[in-house]
């Protein structure tokens, strides 16, 4: 369980905890909340800890620094790897965890879009494999069945529309932190809550559907569905669309990534009642108040090194929005001064792809140092 103290890590705990007689928790590793890595580890007691920035208090066994990660990515007893690391940080433990032979629960989108290619050669190497925790992704998993792509006509990844869906455009522009921070449907960690108020994370879940399922991105599209029930969608090339519907509940995305392609009773998800939930509905996006899709996308499409520099300037660009550093639409204006700016960045190979990453971040903090 990599990033344990994140919200993906504390409900995959409490979904790994109403299974003990299948699942036991081997490895724990966080970022820099020692506190409640050291509660989770008295209760879970496992094998190997693990925390990044050591700012707590040295405890007998664990395991510091980033090396931590790939070393419990690959720890030999471990099958399944929860990846819930937030950001391309987790993109050197999905890498080895898959050339190790694990099953990767990939809630870390960005393994993928920053290096799609490297991901997809490291589980043909070492025999890994990938099961998406996002729930769109889940959802079109589980949409496909055992369906070949030969079949499938178009992808279609529903997005709540955020805290501003309704918001005018000047008014999206000015939104404040805390209003970015109170999304209508999802309860989730700070930064991917401000990435789903721009939809820059609809954009990671386009570019992350494209390398998990092979679809061209001329065959994915995204639609905002604010109820959050409908988590996506596949068309087949007969017409017939297959939806999967769930309570907006990370626990069951969770749980399918560990049993897949298995189903197990769990009593504590979420059942949906389809009368209470209604009426669903369904909207095109606004692009104009929320470009960084569209930016994405882009990137997605060039390839390369420009979905990695996408990802690092979001996320750079996010870091100083917490910070209280910038405005909200300065976001999706560093994203796109970036990707203009390192549109010729080579990324061939991990070294590339990781200077584009390391230039992209540079740039947004060069464009807001005065």
């Amino acid at each position: 369980m990599l990033g344990s103290t994140g919200s993906i890590g504390r409900t995959a705990l409490r979904v790994l905890r109403r299974h003990p007689d299948r699942f036991r928790t081997i490895v724990l590793t966080a970022h820099s909340n020692g506190d409640e890595l050291a509660a989770q580890v008295a209760t879970v007691s496992p094998r190997f800890v693990g925390l990044v920035q050591n700012g707590h208090r040295a405890a007998e066994g664990w395991h510091f620094g980033v090396e931590a990660l790939v070393a419990g990515a690959t720890h030999p007893d471990v099958d399944i790897v929860i990846n819930a690391i937030v950001g391309a940080a987790g993109l050197d433990a999905t890498l080895a965890a898959l050339e190790a032979g694990k099953r990767v629960a990939l809630a870390n989108k960005e393994s993928l879009v920053v290096a799609g290619s490297l991901v997809a050669a490291a589980a043909a190497r070492g025999g890994g494999s990938i099961i998406p925790v996002d729930s769109e992704h889940s959802a079109i998993l589980q949409c496909l069945s055992t369906r070949p792509g030969a079949e499938v006509s178009r992808l279609i990844i529903t997005a709540s529309g955020g805290p501003f869906r309704t918001w005018p455009l000047e008014k999206v522009r000015t939104a404040s932190l805390a209003d970015a921070l109170n999304h209508p449907t999802w309860s989730m960690g700070r930064k991917i809550t401000v990435d789903s108020a721009t939809l820059a994370n609809k954009a990671l879940e386009v570019i992350e559907a494209h390398h998990l399922f092979g679809i061209p991105f001329d065959r994915i599209e995204v639609v905002v569905h604010p109820q959050s029930i409908v988590h996506s969608m596949v068309e087949f090339i007969d017409g017939s669309v297959i939806a999967q519907l769930g309570v907006p509940s990370m626990e069951l995305p969770i749980l399918y990534a560990l049993t897949h392609p298995e189903r197990i009773v769990d009593d504590g998800v979420p059942r949906l009642d389809p009368v209470a939930m209604s009426p669903l509905t369904f909207e095109p996006v606004r692009h104009d108040a929320f470009p960084a899709l569209a930016l994405g996308v882009g990137a997605g499409r060039a390839g390369g090194a420009a979905p990695a520099v996408f990802n690092a300037a979001n996320e750079q660009a996010v870091a100083l929005f917490l910070a209280g550093s910038i405005s909200f639409h300065d976001i999706s204006s560093a994203i796109e001064s970036a990707l203009r700016a390192l549109r010729a960045t080579p990324g061939e190979d991990r070294a590339a792809l990781l200077a584009a990453d390391a230039a992209a971040r540079q740039h947004v903090q060069d464009l807001f140092a005065c």
